[in-house]
């Protein structure tokens, strides 16, 4: 009973997110914005998400929800130069903090958070949806695409009309019902370029759902290879969320 009882406690400490490495993440981020506004988002579990809004310089009523990958902040790295290279290219831009464990958790522990990182995906529909912003793309990488696959095979969005998967290493969990551009580099980890050979045989036959390997880079996108995708992907955003795919 006792050996049952610490099972059942290590499981439910395993399913919280860590709110104070988030807090912390948004006292660092906050302050330091150059580009984008911080906003916060409520969903069941939480009163306050940190989200990063970033506007284009021309009127728009299309977004990109940015989502980041394990263990890192809506204004890391590469998720920093999509969200703000993206709204260069006339997306507004929307980048959420997703739940977080401890650094030295194993990614396979994050699998526990994934109905939190839902409620906030959906809490980002939402906010933007109340802003006006009625057609919506999801970018997400990593963790974070995998984060975005169980929610979109659990929920329907109606206003999400394109989703951009870069570097997941899990099969889709349903089939997708909306354009996919499901990106990988060409240096990923072999998990993530083995997953998204079986994905392509999977993506709808839409004219505008397709694979694309990313050349002369890493699971990263370190260097000048993020601004490189965000200008890759724009026009699969743009032609998805205009509704030109069959």
């Amino acid at each position: 009973m006792v050996i049952l009882l610490a099972m059942v406690a290590n499981a439910a400490i395993a399913a919280v997110a860590d709110t104070a490495r988030e807090t912390r993440w948004a006292e660092q981020i906050v302050p330091q914005l150059v580009v984008g506004d911080a906003v916060w988002l409520a969903t069941p579990r939480h009163a306050r998400v940190l989200a990063i809004f970033t506007e284009p310089s021309v009127t728009s009523r299309t977004a990109v929800i940015v989502v980041h990958g394990l263990g890192v902040n809506p204004d890391w790295n590469l998720i920093g130069v999509l969200r703000t290279t993206l709204a260069d290219h006339g997306f507004a831009t929307l980048s959420v903090q997703m739940p977080v464990l401890a650094a030295d958790a194993p990614r396979e522990d994050y699998e526990s958070l994934f109905p939190d990182a839902g409620e906030r995906l959906s809490s980002a529909v939402a906010w933007l949806g109340a802003r006006g912003y009625s057609r919506i793309a999801v970018l997400s990488h990593s963790m974070g695409a995998a984060m975005v696959n169980a929610w979109l095979a659990a929920t329907t969005q109606a206003s999400v009309g394109a989703w951009i998967p870069v570097g997941m290493f899990v099969p889709f969990a349903a089939a997708p019902r909306l354009p996919v551009l499901d990106v990988v580099a060409e240096r990923d980890f072999p998990e993530a370029i083995a997953q998204a050979k079986v994905r392509a045989g999977q993506l709808k036959q839409d004219g505008c759902s397709a694979s694309l390997g990313f050349d002369g880079t890493d699971h990263y996108f370190d260097g000048g290879a993020a601004a490189r995708l965000a200008a890759a992907v724009a026009p699969f955003i743009k032609r998805a969320l205009d509704g030109q795919c069959r």
